[in-house]
């Protein structure tokens, strides 16, 4: 059996990247699976590389810094599906700012989406999962939540928040039976990183900080969501899992 089997998800971001990975690794996996991102054509995509892979998926557009379309992310899932099981918080931006050139629209925007972001998915999303007696929560944090990087001052805070958030989240809600944690990912190649790995010097910098000798892949973050997102980790709860091909445990 598939290990989501009947299961019904949103995911957050899903429009591209790590969370159209992590959307269509559900989907194969079972699960029934609303592709929640801010682009209608690019969240469309992703609905339509599920169906087409014989998969199940409803789109919503959402912009996960308000509250009403987070609800209303949260209501298409019950009206298409009948429920909630699982919630990918992983829409965000990382807008390069060091301290001197943080604004505050770039400091708000980042708070706004990163973390603001996460604590509006699970808050609207409780109610539901106590319905069906369980739940699981992702929150997509990053390693620059655990240690710090120059030159992304907003993001670093934002992300340092999900990781603690995510800890007191998983205090308030293990009498709930809801799972949650988090996932910390290194340097993956994505749009978001694209810009930045288009610099040779800058791509090489960041494979020399990866022991394992290669950057990230979506899949590799995806898969990790679907261990977090399965019956197998019903005993895990407040843990950040860390996939950054090492950079971290040096």
């Amino acid at each position: 059996m598939n290990r989501l089997q009947n299961k019904i998800a949103i995911v957050t971001g899903a429009g591209s990247g790590i969370g159209r990975a992590m959307a269509e690794v559900f989907a194969k996996e079972g699960a029934k699976v609303i592709v929640a991102d801010y682009k209608a054509e690019s969240g469309q995509e992703t609905v339509e590389n599920i169906v087409t892979s014989g998969g199940q998926a409803e789109f919503a557009q959402t912009d996960v810094s308000k509250s009403n379309e987070v609800e209303a992310m949260i209501k298409i899932a019950v009206e298409k599906f009948g429920g909630l099981d699982i919630l990918v918080n992983n829409a965000g931006v990382a807008l390069m700012a060091d301290l001197a050139s943080t604004t505050d629209e770039i400091w708000q925007k980042t708070i706004d989406v990163d973390l603001k972001g996460v604590f509006l998915g699970v808050k609207f999303a409780v109610p539901e999962m106590e319905k069906r007696g369980k739940g699981k929560i992702i929150n997509t944090a990053s390693i620059a939540g655990l240690v710090g990087f120059q030159g992304i001052t907003a993001y670093c805070a934002a992300k340092g928040g999900v990781v603690n958030m995510t800890k007191e989240l998983a205090l308030d809600l293990a009498s709930k039976k809801i799972n949650v944690n988090a996932i910390a990912p290194g340097v993956i190649k994505t749009a978001m990183t694209t810009d930045i790995l288009k610099d040779p010097k800058m791509a090489e910098g960041m494979l020399v900080q990866t022991p394992i000798g290669r950057l990230g892949e979506p899949e590799d973050i995806a898969y990790a969501a679907l261990y977090l997102a399965s019956d197998e980790s019903d005993f895990v709860t407040g843990h950040t899992l860390v996939v950054d091909g090492g950079w971290i445990a040096k």
